[in-house]
């Protein structure tokens, strides 16, 4: 089933406009939720081209290139929930507070975006109502119908990441985020070792350590549901065949971590 439904967008969106979120696999049984904040690089209408070359829209800033691609094939695969996206980052950023300076990029890799240089709150509190705030309700939403279920799902967040930022090459073919709790991210992060073919970050090119992991922080550590980070580095996936191959390499890594029975329950509990 993939549900795409939410309220109307206030001052945003319009009726015939994409949804701020969608949802595959809403009634799934199985208890992993995938989440992809950064699945699209669509802008509503009303805010035009943010001030940016079409060109932009295509690039890292925009959105995690690949990574909606990836995160559909492991819910069909998993048979899993997933929860996506539909708007760029550059109008609000789903994976940030919204009190951090970044939630809505002025600047990123060093591309100035016009339309947010002067952004007043009535203007942040629109776009927060619109995008921000339907999907991270679906995703609260999901994950307590699997909490009213058998078991604790799992949450496993899927982004993507440029392979140079700021001038800097970053090696890693694939990062494993993560913080307090390592019940899914150190058997993944093994398994994905154990070919030794596969370059591997922990807790690169991010660190689950640092607060804008918004998403994990909220809906993972909060209810303390086993959860990991995963970062694709772009020039992997940005084919059909990259996507196709790496949620193959992650699935089976995957498959291997996630056979723990530890993993389904909160560590508050």
């Amino acid at each position: 089933m993939v549900d795409a439904t939410s309220n109307a967008a206030e001052a945003l969106l319009d009726s015939d406009e994409a949804a701020p979120y969608e949802v595959l696999e809403a009634d799934a049984l199985r208890p992993i939720v995938l989440a992809c904040d950064h699945a699209s690089n669509r802008v509503p209408r009303a805010l035009g081209t943010l001030g940016l070359a079409p060109e932009h829209f295509e690039q890292h800033i925009a959105w995690d290139i690949g990574a909606g691609a990836v995160t559909r094939l492991l819910s069909e695969r998993f048979k899993a929930s997933a929860v996506l996206g539909g708007y760029s980052r550059l109008i609000v950023d789903l994976n940030r507070d919204l009190n951090d300076s970044t939630a809505y990029p002025a600047i990123s890799d060093g591309i100035l975006v016009p339309a947010n240089l002067k952004l007043d709150v009535a203007a942040r509190a629109t776009r927060a109502r619109a995008l921000f705030k339907p999907y991270h309700e679906a995703l609260g939403r999901v994950i307590q119908t699997h909490l009213r279920g058998a078991q604790t799902p799992v949450l496993v967040s899927v982004h993507s990441f440029t392979p140079k930022l700021y001038g800097v090459r970053r090696p890693w073919q694939i990062g494993l985020l993560w913080h307090k709790d390592p019940r899914l991210a150190l058997p993944l992060l093994a398994a994905l070792r154990r070919s030794g073919e596969i370059v591997v970050g922990d807790n690169q090119p991010y660190s689950g350590h640092h607060p804008a992991d918004f998403t994990i922080d909220h809906h993972g550590e909060l209810l303390g549901l086993a959860h990991v980070g995963i970062e694709i580095r772009q020039d992997l996936i940005n084919d059909v065949s990259g996507q196709r191959r790496w949620a193959g390499l992650l699935g089976d890594a995957l498959d291997s971590a996630l056979a723990s029975a530890a993993l389904y329950r909160s560590i508050k509990d």
